[in-house]
């Protein structure tokens, strides 16, 4: 073989290296920057932060007595290296020693949001929040279920049942579940336990679950709520009155007409 030919072999695998290795690290790039809607381990910090705080030990995961957690790999469509859970698989069991925050180094799983007065509490965890899928949970169709509902760790605080006359039948009473979001942890216990071929019942990030009233609209009976829109309106106050004071600095310099 002659030397011409051997350098165009040669760069030819070179090329097709440098060009597999490319798309190789593209897929690895994607992986790392998804979003898809992953429910993180209890203490986890919002999801931005999580992702800079996060070195990716594996060690919430090594610490779950139950396999819950699962370590993202190459594949997988998630961030890779992150732990995160998939409650129609295993849920969360609600370890009452929470042995997966403690052993993270970086505070990626912060320990003070699973704590009260001093001691870890994972009935604070907020790991996610359950949906009910009305149009497909048997239990909205008067078929008597509740299987969620005792499925709860947190029974009859995170989900309780509504009792309503079935007019169709006029014998029977709906049996409707009802997620208390304040209280809902997260865990996933119930969309495990859901009776239907695919869960009627499932939890999602609490940023995408929950709605968000705005500043408009108060609790009158609530004094918190009350604070919260007081804090609200003397912040917009602040910044309009910011504004003003600039527009007239700028009129009264001549700068505007």
């Amino acid at each position: 073989m002659s030397d011409r030919r051997k350098f165009i072999l040669n760069m030819a695998r070179g090329i097709g290296i440098t060009a597999l290795g490319g798309f190789v690290w593209s897929a690895y790039v994607e992986e790392a920057i998804a979003s898809p809607l992953l429910l993180r381990p209890p203490g986890a910090i919002k999801e931005v932060d999580f992702l800079k705080t996060c070195i990716k030990c594996g060690l919430c995961v090594e610490a779950c007595p139950y396999d819950t957690l699962l370590l993202a790999k190459p594949g997988d469509n998630k961030p890779l290296g992150t732990p995160y859970f998939i409650p129609r698989e295993i849920p969360c069991y609600m370890c009452p020693d929470i042995p997966c925050v403690p052993v993270c180094p970086t505070g990626a799983l912060d320990e003070s949001s699973v704590t009260t007065n001093g001691e870890l509490d994972i009935n604070v965890a907020q790991m996610g929040v359950a949906v009910v899928d009305d149009s497909s949970c048997i239990a909205f169709w008067g078929i008597q279920c509740d299987a969620c509902y005792r499925a709860c760790p947190l029974l009859g605080e995170a989900i309780s049942i509504v009792y309503e006359k079935n007019e169709r039948t006029g014998k029977h009473a709906f049996m409707k579940p009802i997620v208390h979001t304040d209280i809902c942890t997260g865990c996933g216990l119930c969309e495990k336990a859901c009776v239907t071929e695919k869960a009627a019942i499932f939890v999602l990030p609490r940023e995408v679950a929950l709605g968000r009233a705005g500043d408009y609209y108060i609790k009158g009976w609530d004094k918190e709520d009350d604070k919260r829109v007081k804090n609200a309106h003397a912040i917009k106050t602040k910044t309009r009155l910011s504004k003003e004071n600039a527009l007239d600095s700028l009129n009264d310099s001549g700068d505007l007409y």
